[in-house]
Formats: structure tokens, sequence, C-alpha cells
């Protein structure tokens, strides 16, 4: 006997990936509303590195475009591996001294991007569900 009263209609996944998508997609579509301002941050980060500054763009593609198609499921899996690929950016440009690193109240230092990144690596495996233009 199941205790979920949505499982009965079979919809419970369904509902869980919508709830999925729609928490890291809202979530970083924030972050993604910061950088409008500028990106003079992230373009000193990558000349500090070795990559070109004009990949501080793919900060849009990653913050702003990936997070609203996640919201309304269209290319769910793509928007998903955009997101897993910004984190990555993430942790490599600004992080990578801090991966396991704790914070002083004793969880990772990082774990926020952590949060980001699997929640988008497991919506990439899920896909955006029944609630989603793809509906896959």
């Amino acid at each position: 006997m199941s205790f979920c009263p949505v499982s009965a209609n079979g919809n419970s996944a369904h509902i869980g990936k919508l709830i999925l998508r729609c928490t890291v997609g809202v979530l970083m579509f924030f972050h993604g509303i910061s950088k409008l301002k500028g990106l003079d941050g992230i373009k000193g980060m990558l000349s500090g590195s070795a990559f070109p500054e004009f990949f501080a763009y793919g900060v849009y593609a990653g913050e702003i475009l990936a997070p609203i198609l996640l919201i309304i499921g269209f290319k769910t899996r793509l928007a998903a591996l955009i997101l897993v690929i910004n984190m990555i950016f993430i942790i490599v440009l600004a992080h990578a001294s801090s991966l396991f690193a704790l914070s002083q109240h004793g969880g990772l230092a990082i774990e926020t991007i952590y949060f980001y990144l699997f929640v988008s690596v497991a919506v990439f495996f899920l896909g955006g569900g029944k609630y989603s233009v793809d509906r896959d």
C-alpha cells in the first residue's frame, strides 16, 4: 500500500520531475539576472586562466537561457547539460582550491554549486517528464 496519494494515478514521478526542473531553473535564473549588470568579474577570472574572455557570455546561456528552458521543459536534457557545463566552469575558475573545504557551519563550502551540478545531472538523465513541452 502506498502512502503517496498521487502515485495511484501514476503522475508522482512526473510531478517530481516538474518540481526538480523548476527548483533548479528558478533558483539559477536569479543568479543569471544579477549577471545582466555586467560580466567584468567573470571576464577577469577568465583572463587569469587559459580561457578567452568571450567565454564569459556563456554565463547568459547557463544562467538565463538554460533555466528558462528547464522551467518550461523545452530541450530539457540540453538545458540541463548546459547547466552542468556552467557549474564545472564555476568550480574550475572560482572554486578549484575549495572542492572539499568545509564552511564555518560544517557543510561543504561550495555545497550550493554541488547542488546545482548534481540536480542538473539528475534532470539530464530523467528528462522533462509529462508536464513539460518535451513530454519525455
